[in-house]
């Protein structure tokens, strides 16, 4: 609000006291929140970089088992066995908070490693190159949802500081000191006006004195 737009009056005054103060006390816990979601970010953001090496060494590994499996047993074997697969893994999404933030929780609904009767294969007319196989990919799996929830949590993080940053710096360096400069204004023109009453005071006393 520009200067020249208030009315210098009591009221107005105080009511800009009132602003600066609750503006003030706002900038304090705006300032806490983003300074504590910046300590969780990095937090996750650790998770995630060991979440990150998890994926890639066990994708490493899963294609490991499934290149010997399909070069000994061969691509047709490999294929029925996955096709015999009755399982069928559910992802659970639900939600968290953190610092007043809801972020997504997703987990899988039921474990991902079946057991045989599940496999829809037997045993002896699979080799264990397959079993290990499926194994591996049930564990790729498992940290692939895990990295999921990990990696959307630190960006809903990121923009959650993003946006606090914004109201932190409005509140700093626009709000506040337009609130501020609002008050002295008005404070001046208060004083100002006050001097003027005291002199027509002044002068209107001694003509009354000089007209006696």
């Amino acid at each position: 609000m520009a200067s020249h737009e208030i009315t210098p009056t009591r009221s107005v005054l105080m009511e800009l006291k009132k602003k600066i103060k609750l503006s003030q006390s706002g900038y304090k816990i705006m300032k806490m929140k983003r300074d504590g979601l910046i300590i969780e970010f990095f937090e996750v953001l650790e998770k995630a970089r060991k979440m990150r090496a998890g994926v890639l060494s066990d994708y490493e590994t899963a294609m490991r088992k499934i290149t010997v499996a399909r070069a000994v047993e061969g691509d047709i074997a490999v294929k029925s066995a996955a096709y015999a697969l009755k399982a069928d893994p559910q992802v659970k999404l639900g939600s968290k908070s953190i610092m007043g933030m809801m972020v997504p929780k997703v987990e899988i609904a039921e474990s991902l490693h079946t057991n045989i009767t599940e496999k829809g294969y037997g045993v002896i007319s699979t080799s264990t190159l397959i079993e290990e196989a499926a194994a591996a990919f049930e564990k790729l799996l498992d940290t692939l949802v895990r990295a999921a929830e990990i990696e959307t949590t630190m960006k809903k993080l990121l923009d959650e500081i993003e946006r606090t940053k914004r109201r932190v710096n409005a509140l700093e360096f626009k709000i506040i000191p337009e609130l501020k400069d609002s008050e002295r204004f008005v404070k001046f023109r208060l004083e100002e006006m006050e001097r003027e009453n005291t002199t027509r005071l002044k002068h209107l006393k001694k003509k009354g004195e000089a007209a006696e």
